[in-house]
């Protein structure tokens, strides 16, 4: 089988959650022996499409442009160029099926291709962007919590104006018709889809209550390349007790909350944070000036970084105040056998079971976080049983036995409709 993973950046590029997925995925289909592939958008001046090979992978870069948030919008409706691009590479790499992994920045034309040519496509729902522009389902003009476009795209309107800088009703009424046209494309989208995946049930019912076709809903967790023989870390006999947060420095991951919670902690207590600090060095700022002197900022980690941290921590903090997908981070630290403390929000309530494998907390709330961390540093006992109840985690490999009979099932689907 011929797979072309389509998705709005990679790395080296940019280092997330969808890239992170996308290259263990494909590194894990070519060992099985599939051919597979990978077309992803870049931010650069110039026009052009580079090829270049990965671990026995395909890699087509395709720029057209520096991508502002504006150009990134627009590009849902129309980019020519990219489009050619894509069609160029469907030509020569011949896919049997496209899996998508983010449709960002690149124009919906692309998927009305795939139908015409009877390209079976999937989508892999890591956000919200199939229904929320900003895919977070967070206001850029407030900062709250979001359930989705109203009927009127009002709301969805003066989000795009506010992350433009622009505040005003009469701007809104204006763009809301742009907002509704742009949903009605992503809708047919889902709805030409071979297959949607969800990786927690958080987001399959939240798509399912959102207009995507329900008998193209599958769950499966997604699967990451788990290290063998993880070292684990007695326990010092000071009885001091680490927290961790590792992922992004932003207001919506909720860091400066367990900032705030920390101030009141025991001395035997730390906590580690690790993250790009140039992403938003404003909010960086804001959060070493919050730090006492037993709080440690680790910078960017490698991913062999990442696991040697969190053998050496004690507890793992996901202070989310935002809806999380997933959360590799939760992964990694049940590999690890670290306990979780996490927002009870979104998906992080599917994935982190209250009093048994972690604790879940009301997000923002810093009396509760502080609370919860506190008692895990007065009975660190607690934190024992927290670990001794997790369980394995789904490795890469496993997922992919699953994701696959999903792509079969598409490919005969496609097959007995075009006979």
């Amino acid at each position: 089988m011929r797979v072309l993973h389509l998705t709005h950046q990679y790395l080296p590029e940019k280092v997330g959650g969808v890239e992170l997925y996308t290259h263990w995925l494909t590194r894990a289909q070519v060992a099985r022996g599939y051919n597979a592939a990978i077309f992803y958008r870049s931010s650069a001046a110039e026009t052009t499409c580079i090829h270049r090979t990965d671990a026995g992978s395909d890699v087509w870069q395709a720029t057209d442009g520096v991508l502002t948030a504006p150009r990134r919008f627009l590009s849902t409706f129309r980019s020519a160029q990219l489009l050619a691009f894509f069609v160029a590479v469907l030509d020569e790499f011949k896919p049997d099926i496209v899996h998508v992994q983010h449709l960002m920045g690149l124009p919906y034309a692309i998927l009305e291709t795939l139908v015409k040519r009877h390209i079976p496509y999937m989508i892999t729902l890591h956000d919200f962007w199939w229904r929320c522009a900003n895919a977070q389902l967070l206001t850029n003009y407030s900062q709250e919590l979001c359930q989705g476009p109203q009927p009127s795209f009002q709301n969805c309107a003066c989000c795009a104006l506010a992350r433009a800088g622009v505040d005003g009703e009469v701007g809104a009424f204006a763009l809301a018709p742009l907002m509704a046209w742009r949903n009605r494309l992503l809708a047919k989208a889902l709805n030409a889809a071979a297959a949607l995946v969800a990786s927690t049930p958080f987001v399959l019912d939240w798509y399912a209550a959102h207009q995507a076709p329900c008998e193209k809903l599958h769950l499966l967790p997604l699967g990451m390349p788990l290290p063998e023989n993880l070292p684990v870390r007695q326990r010092a006999a000071n009885n001091r007790v680490r927290f961790l947060y590792i992922g992004g420095l932003s207001y919506q991951k909720g860091v400066h909350v367990v900032l705030e919670a920390f101030q009141g902690m025991p001395p035997q207590a730390e906590l580690w944070i690790a993250g790009d600090e140039q992403a938003d060095p404003d909010y960086v700022t804001l959060l070493r000036r919050m730090a006492t002197s037993n709080v440690r900022f680790l910078g960017h980690l490698t991913r062999e970084a990442v696991w040697a941290t969190l053998v050496d921590a004690d507890v793992v903090v996901v202070p989310a105040l935002w809806y999380e997908t997933f959360s590799f981070l939760i992964t990694e630290a049940f590999v690890a056998r670290k306990p979780v403390l996490a927002s009870r929000i979104g998906a992080l309530a599917n994935r982190v079971s209250d009093g048994v494998d972690g604790i879940l907390l009301p997000p923002g709330d810093v009396s509760a976080w502080r609370m919860a961390m506190q008692g895990l540093v007065v009975a660190p006992e607690k934190i024992e049983f927290l670990s001794s109840n997790i369980n394995p985690q789904l490795t890469i490999d496993a997922h992919l036995d699953r994701l696959m009979e999903l792509c079969y099932v598409a490919l005969a689907t496609t097959s007995s409709i075009g006979s």
